[in-house]
């Protein structure tokens, strides 16, 4: 296993990344390069990676799906209840995770979190299929359960109970937003000697740019 794992090697040299390229914000930057992700059929482009802090200090990370992104940053929705919103509670700090496996583009953020307000929360809720909001119900997430069967039975019984009426928004569920402090931007190239352009926010609020070895 560790000889065909180490013989795993791809050479990346579909694009190139220079500091004349990049917009002046980092958001921009960011939404041009979802755009060419989505255009170019990359599979849930939005997908991405969240690492929050656990009260003993290690890293905790888990894929979830970006919803949007406003000037001031990156949104995604959970249980507050969950680990990662218990997690996010304490420690408000944390980073995202892009990696666009097919463009050979990866971005990392990293940023505070905070609650986006109520009325947002409720809005992408009413948006969603109604299994979903089911699921939001019946998912006491990261909490354990008997088995897979415990889950069903009680989404079943929630959507007769709900069939025909409407499903409200919890109150322990709801959206975040990621205000970045840095962003990363790596463009894979040959021989492992990849660009790496890191925007970085000054006290005084503006964009620094500055290129990281590889």
């Amino acid at each position: 296993m560790k000889d065909y794992i180490s013989s795993i090697r791809t050479d990346y040299t579909k694009s190139y990344l220079d500091e004349n390229d990049l917009l002046v914000s980092p958001i921009y930057q960011f939404v041009k390069w979802l755009d060419l992700a989505i255009q170019t059929n990359v599979q849930e482009a939005n997908m991405m990676v969240l690492s929050t802090v656990s009260a003993d200090g290690f890293p905790n990370s888990r894929v979830m799906l970006l919803k949007d992104v406003t000037e001031d940053g990156f949104v995604f929705f959970t249980n507050y209840l969950s680990v990662k919103g218990l997690e996010l509670e304490d420690n408000p700090k944390a980073n995202l995770t892009f990696f666009w496996a097919d463009r050979e583009q990866q971005v990392r953020i990293k940023g505070l979190v905070t609650k986006i307000s109520r009325e947002q929360s409720v809005e992408y809720f009413d948006s969603r299929p109604s299994g979903s909001k089911i699921s939001v119900c019946v998912s006491e997430q990261s909490s354990v359960v008997k088995d897979r069967q415990e889950l069903e039975d009680k989404a079943r019984r929630l959507g007769a109970n709900k069939f025909g009426k409407e499903i409200k928004c919890p109150e322990y569920w709801g959206g975040y937003i990621l205000k970045p402090i840095e962003i990363e931007f790596w463009q894979g190239r040959a021989d492992r000697l990849h660009d790496r352009l890191k925007y970085v926010l000054n006290n005084n609020g503006k964009w620094e740019i500055i290129r990281l070895a590889p």
